[in-house]
């Protein structure tokens, strides 16, 4: 899935036009958070798994 600069302007402008100025850097800051928090969740998940099968071996 390539994404081009001409569809990436058109997200920004409709993104604009919705949520306005003032709270693009709150979904931002909030988008990130959750991204980081997630990664933090699945990289404990396969974390886990190493460690299980490391035992039975």
């Amino acid at each position: 899935m390539n994404i081009g600069f001409g569809e990436i302007a058109l997200i920004v402008f409709f993104a604009l036009l919705i949520f306005g100025p003032k709270k693009l850097p709150e979904l931002g800051k909030a988008a990130g958070k959750t991204l980081r928090e997630f990664k933090k969740a699945t990289n404990g998940i396969i974390d886990d798994e190493e460690q299980k099968t490391q035992k039975h071996d």
